[in-house]
Parts: C-alpha cells; structure tokens; sequence
C-alpha cells in the first residue's frame, strides 16, 4: 500500500491528466516551439490545410486554445491537463480578413479523423451561424460516429450574443460551451439558442491567458477560449476515471457536467436563456462521477447552433450557406498583458484536486484495453497508410484557369469535351478527376502507376456512360489537391481492379434477373431500392473508417443483398436498420466488420423480426466478403 507521502507524490505527478487521454484539438495551426508546448505530448494530424504556424489569425487562435489545455506547469501557461496526449489538427486557415472558412465536409473529414486516432475529446472553438438545426449530412453523421465511439465533441456556442443557431454546438449529443465573466454572468456576445438550454454549459470566457506564436503570452475573451477550459475539465475527468479502474465515459461525463451546473448570477433584468444549463461546477461534476451518480440524459434536443471563434475587431461578414464553418470575427478581446482570471479557477481546480485524487489512486500504469489512445498508431509516432473506398458520382476539375482555357481553345468548335477525349485519350491526364457527393467534391482521383493509362480509360468510360449514376473507388489517400474553386480535397490513388459504374435502376433489373425467387417483383425492386437509397443517402460518408468501408461496399455487393431480400424478407416485412460492429470472428492478419440488416413485421409489430448479418474484411484496399450470409429471428 502506498505511503502518505508516495500518494501526494504521485497526485502531483498525475495532475494534469493521463497520457491515455487523448484530446484533439481542431483548430489553427499550432506553434508548437512555444515554451509552454516543452515536454507536451503533441501528435500533429496532416490535413488540407497547411500546419506551418506563423503570427497570422488562425496560428494564433490555434495556439492560444492548445494552450490553455496542453500548456506546461513549469511555462508561462499552466495548461488545465498538460499530462494528457493531445492531437493537433488543423481546419482552419489565414483568410483575405481574418480567418479562412472550413467546409462542414472538411470539418467532418477532420472530425472523423481525430476518432480514428484515438480521441477521446474533440475541442471545436469555431462554427458556422445556421438558418436551421440542419447540417450538412457528412458532419452529422460524423457527430454520431464520435457518439457510436464513445468520443465527446466539446464545442464553442458561439459569439453573435442572439437567440441563435450555431453548428456543430448544437447537434445532438455535442457539449456547447458559452462565457461567462469572473462574476459569473454570461457574457453579452455569448449566443443562448434553444439547443443550449439543454446541453450547453458557461465557463470562464474572459481574460483567458495563452500562448500565442513568437514565445508570447496573450489573454483573450470569447466563447473560443471558455471552450478549451472544459474540453481540458473533461480529460482530467477522465483521468480519474482511469484511475479508478473505470473505463473512461466522456458522455457519462458530459451528463455529470450538465447536471452538476450552478445557477448563474443574473444581472437585474437577465433572460434567463443567456445561463443555458447553468455554469460549470467543478467539484459537483467530480462528486457525480466518482459517486456514480449520474443519470442518463434522455431530454436531449438537437439544435442548430454552431460554434464560431471570440476574435473580434470587425462585424460579421455576410454568412454562407450551412456548408461552410467559420470564425465569427466579433467580441474578441486580445491583450498583451499575460495576467489572466484563468489562473483563479485552475488554482482552485489544482486545490481540490490535490485533495481528493489520492484517495482514488490504484495502479493507474496497468494497461486499459479500454482506452483508445494506447492503440493510437498516430499518437505513438508511427504511420499508417490511409485506405479509402468511397461512393459518389464522377467528374472533373481544371485546377487553374489557364488549364480550362486550354481545353477551350483545343476543343473543336461543336465538339464537347467527352468527344474530345475520346479522340484525344492521352489528355485524360490533363483532367483532375472528382468524387462528388451533390455536386460537391469530396476527393480528387490521381491515377498512379504503370497501369494508370487504363484507369484514366474506366474513368471516362465511367464518365461517357450517361446510365452511370454512381462510382465506387477504392484506394490510397496521398496528398491533397487544389480545385479551380479554390477548394483543397484529398486526393485518391486508386485501385482500378475495384472501380466500379452503376445506376440503382440497372442494378434492379439485373439483380432480379438472378434472383426471381421470392416476394413479388415489385415488392424485392422496392427493399433493394431502399437498402441503396440509404446508404447513398441517409449513411452516406467519405468511406475512411473501417465501418464506412464496409458499409459501401456492401452497396456495391448488391448481389448479396439481393440474396438476403430474396431469401430472407416477405411482403409483409420491412427493412428497420442497417448497423455496422466488429466481427467477433476474423481470419488472421484480417479487420473484419459485420453488417447487419434488422426487418420488422409490417402488419402485427407482435411478431418476431428477422436480422441478417454478413461479414465483410476490410484490411485490403478493396474490401471482400467472407463466410456466408447468418439470420436469426428477434422479438419486436
């Protein structure tokens, strides 16, 4: 058993976080040489957008929020957990005035990600001001990827001081954070739409001391900066959930945090909405999670807000449309001074901490297969080649403007540019070839190789056929390319054997050719119509992760499917979910992931349902099958 004095030794070491903890900060650029970051656990995430730190708006707003959570306690900035892992990932860029907007598709991509490399929190101090609680399809469904995965985004409510919508703070299961002064009040700018009065929570937003590039120290106000404050309460929540043996549960931890808040101090006349839930309380969230006494938050509504940035010198520029986050270039305050009312809280935080930890303390270096950042390869140093199978509708970019100019004078007069390749195949490579989803383009398509010639011919085979709907591609991500938009995109190195072109309405047709057994012809058309239009749909997603893969490509082996509608659905039967979970059973050396089909009874919901599961492995850059399609029957 431990000494008196061995427990304060070890609390002092432990404060400040576990490095199991991972938390992904998705921000600016990050100068990492800041005095604050020496001996920091920092992993740096390659994105599309540049990670060279300088001493313009988004380098300093990045590293400002790195540094109120991963700043070191022997630096000028006494960061709120410094022992925790931290990924940097880069999203947002310098702009013509101030920041440079992220796409909600950028976001999402970085988003997914951060859960790929093993975070457990994502700090988001920025956002886009919403029409609605709708976004875009890709960002949510990445917000419920971080849910499935148990992984907490943490996100500014933002800064344009209304009854408004912000995105992604208010998408459900998100915990929205607003500012509040030193006394306790919400500050004027601080937005309090009607998500928020269910999960969002006020900290501390003024006079926040950070670093910023050039070895600097600055305190900021804004929304932004009482982000990072929780985002850091979060991990050494955490922490001490690991060291108890538990299995860390930053959602058990969002609730304990929403449940625990204080009543604000309303100023004389104050809409109550400005508090949200109430303000952050410490000590209470601690007592709920190492009492066990937090209950499960089932009111939740999914708002529209989103977070945006607390720098402020200039109005808000016209808004975008919902495909666009952006800092909001208003209410914050920057200052030289490196005295700060952060330190206040942290102090307090430290006290308490000091004080309570060693009781809690067991053997807190013993592995927890729980933990996701321990299998982070990122996070260890190591690499890892990024596989891709991705589903959209082709086409193409010129790049520059000097590029379309000289296909438009190359072009005979009353030939289009499909004639023209055709005649023309060698300028093929001359294209950057674009996966779309809704006209948008999510990745560029770089033939690679000594048979790239003959990708370059199924990708205008693919685009010339006008019953072609869909492509799958299969591959390799590897850098990134610029549009003539402007718009940077990941670019795919394929796999040709996996290329595939298909339309819903001829992959019916063949599909019942060769299955005409079973419920009524129409009836079979319909469920494989709706099996497809929800994975286009409804799941679709960049085809990254293991499950995403997975998923698309059971779209593309639609013969299975068309097996299971055949053998496996009645009239009276209808498709309920489609989900995707690791494969207890895998070959060696394989990452195999199960995609299971659950149907309910139509007519009595009385009866059993059916559930059918097969077994895809993904470990290859082209996804294979495996076993045999299983089916149980359940209770409804």
């Amino acid at each position: 058993m431990m000494s008196e004095i061995d427990i304060s030794n070890f609390a002092y070491e432990k404060f400040g976080g576990d490095s199991k903890i991972c938390v992904a900060v998705l921000d600016g650029p990050v100068d990492q040489s800041h005095p604050c970051f020496d001996g920091a656990n920092l992993t740096q995430l390659p994105t599309l957008v540049s990670s060279v730190a300088d001493r313009g708006s988004a380098s300093q707003h990045g590293t400002h929020v790195a540094s109120v959570i991963f700043g070191q306690h022997d630096s000028p900035v006494r960061g709120i957990a410094p022992n925790c892992r931290g990924l940097i990932v880069p999203v947002f860029s310098d702009g013509r005035d101030g920041l440079a907007p992220c796409s909600q598709i950028d976001l999402a991509r970085a988003i997914t990600q951060a859960v790929e490399q093993g975070a457990n929190v994502i700090n988001i101090s920025g956002g886009q001001l919403a029409a609605s609680a709708e976004s875009d399809r890709l960002l949510a469904n990445a917000v419920r990827l971080c849910r499935e995965n148990n992984v907490l985004i943490v996100a500014a409510a933002g800064n344009d001081g209304c009854d408004c919508l912000h995105l992604p703070a208010a998408l459900e299961s998100v915990l929205a954070v607003g500012a509040m002064d030193a006394q306790g009040n919400p500050i004027g700018f601080s937005n309090w739409g009607e998500a928020y009065q269910n999960q969002g929570i006020l900290a501390l937003g003024e006079n926040i001391l950070g670093a910023i590039p050039g070895a600097k120290t600055a305190t900021k106000t804004g929304t932004s900066f009482a982000t990072p404050i929780v985002s850091g309460i979060v991990a050494l929540l955490l922490s001490i959930q690991l060291q108890r043996e538990e299995k860390p549960d930053p959602h058990a931890i969002r609730d304990a945090i929403l449940q625990s808040a204080l009543s604000c101090n309303q100023l004389k006349g104050l809409d109550s909405r400005r508090c949200l839930v109430g303000t952050l309380n410490i000590s209470g969230a601690y007592t709920l999670i190492t009492k066990g006494e937090i209950k499960q938050m089932t009111n939740e509504k999914s708002g529209g807000v989103m977070i945006q940035s607390s720098e402020a010198d200039n109005a808000i520029a016209q808004l975008q449309p919902s495909e666009v986050i952006e800092f909001d270039l208003k209410q914050e305050i920057s200052q030289s001074s490196p005295i700060g009312v952060q330190a206040a809280e942290i102090n307090q935080l430290t006290t308490m901490l000091m004080k309570e930890t060693p009781m809690m303390i067991t053997a807190s270096n013993q592995a927890n297969s729980s933990v996701a950042p321990s299998e982070c390869a990122s996070c260890s140093g190591s690499k890892q080649i990024q596989l891709v199978y991705a589903l959209g509708e082709l086409g193409y970019d010129f790049g520059t403007q000097a590029r379309q100019d000289s296909f438009t004078q190359a072009i005979p007069a009353g030939i289009n540019l499909l004639d023209y390749l055709e005649q023309n195949p060698w300028e093929a490579q001359s294209l950057i070839w674009t996966l779309n989803l809704d006209a948008t383009p999510i990745y560029a398509i770089v033939p690679s190789g000594p048979y790239a010639n003959v990708t370059y011919e199924r990708l205008r085979s693919f685009l010339g056929d006008e019953n072609i709907e869909r492509v799958s591609i299969p591959g390799y991500i590897a850098g990134s390319v610029k549009l003539l938009s402007g718009q940077t995109v990941p670019a795919i190195i394929p796999e040709v054997r996996g290329m595939y072109g298909w339309s819903v309405a001829a992959l019916i047709e063949n599909l019942t050719q060769a299955y005409p057994a079973g419920p009524s012809e129409e009836d079979y058309s319909n469920k494989i119509r709706e099996y497809l239009e929800r994975i286009y749909y409804e799941f679709r997603n960049l085809g990254v992760t293991p499950q995403e893969r997975a998923l698309n490509f059971s779209a593309t082996n639609a013969f299975q499917i068309a097996d299971v509608m055949s053998t496996g659905t009645a009239a009276d039967i209808g498709l309920d979910t489609i989900t995707v979970e690791k494969s207890p059973i895998c070959r060696p050396d394989s990452n195999c992931y199960d995609v299971k089909l659950q149907f309910f009874n139509l007519e009595d919901s009385r009866r059993a349902g059916k559930v059918y599961r097969f077994t895809v492995d993904v470990s290859d850059a082209i996804p294979v099958s495996i076993g045999r399609v299983r089916s149980w029957s359940v209770a409804s």
